[in-house]
C-alpha cells in the first residue's frame, strides 16, 4: 500500500507551518544572553564605546515588538512578523524571476 504523494501546496503549508511556530513559540525559550559579538565586547570593555544603532526606535528593535510589555510574546510577535516578512519578499524575487524566464520567444530564434 502506498501513500500518495504530498502536493507542492501543502508541502509549503507545511513549511510556513512549521517556521511560524518555530519564530512565534519557539522564541518564547531563546536565550536572553547577548549574541557572540555583544559578549565578546562587553568581555574585551569596548562595549560602552559603541553607538546607538539607527534602528533603536524602529517598531522590531531588539528582538522584540514595541509596545509590548511581555518580553516574551514580544519576541514571538516579532518573530513571526519576520517569517512573514521574508515569506513576503521572497515571493516577489521568486514572482520576479519566475517571470523573466517566461518571455516569449521570438520568431527567429525557432528556427
Amino acid at each position: 500500500m502506498s501513500r500518495p504523494a504530498l502536493s507542492r501546496r501543502a508541502f509549503f503549508i507545511s513549511l510556513l507551518v512549521a517556521a511560524l511556530l518555530v519564530a512565534g513559540v519557539g522564541s518564547f525559550y531563546a536565550s536572553s544572553h547577548p549574541d557572540g559579538l555583544e559578549y565578546v565586547a562587553g568581555e574585551t570593555g569596548f562595549l560602552d564605546s559603541a553607538d546607538e544603532p539607527k534602528t533603536a526606535d524602529s517598531p522590531l528593535a531588539d528582538y522584540g515588538t514595541s509596545g509590548v510589555d511581555d518580553a516574551r510574546f514580544s519576541g514571538g510577535i516579532a518573530g513571526v512578523t519576520g517569517v512573514l516578512l521574508v515569506l513576503l519578499v521572497m515571493s516577489g524575487v521568486a514572482f520576479v524571476v519566475r517571470r523573466r524566464g517566461r518571455e516569449p520567444a521570438t520568431a527567429d530564434s525557432n528556427g
